[in-house]
């Protein structure tokens, strides 16, 4: 008789969780939070989570448009716990390389970013500023 094949269960998104982040956060430390930024991975709310059998889709990621000014904000998380309800419900967890990637891409349209913007302890960053920290 075949043994059955387990199936490796994709992680909840309650356990998407930046510990070095979260940290930095906590003490407010903007040196730490690059250092956080840099060599971990970032909790990202999506508004179309990635397709599970094609490795290549990482999903679409959330940005908030302020309708009164236009701003772009992008909202990053130390844990997924912290990303408000009324976000859309996915989120995804990605690479320094990912946030550098994308900030460049997109450094014309955002305007700032938000870390843990419902707390427990929130930082806003400009995108500049993050790239710079992210090539330090």
């Amino acid at each position: 008789m075949a043994a059955k094949k387990s199936k490796k269960k994709a992680p909840a998104a309650s356990e998407f969780r930046s510990e070095a982040l979260a940290q930095a956060l906590e003490k407010q430390d903007m040196a730490a939070v690059a250092l956080a930024l840099r060599n971990g991975n970032t909790v990202v709310p999506l508004i179309r989570p990635g397709a599970r059998d094609n490795p290549l889709d990482g999903g679409e990621v959330w940005t908030y448009r302020d309708p009164s000014t236009g701003d772009v904000a992008l909202l990053l998380f130390s844990d997924a716990k912290n990303k408000p309800a009324n976000l859309p419900p996915g989120v995804g967890i990605y690479s320094p390389a990912w946030l550098r990637s994308f900030l460049t891409a997109h450094r014309d349209v955002i305007t700032t970013v938000f870390l843990d913007i419902a707390g427990p302890h929130p930082m806003q960053a400009p995108p500049a500023e993050l790239l710079r920290a992210l090539d330090a």
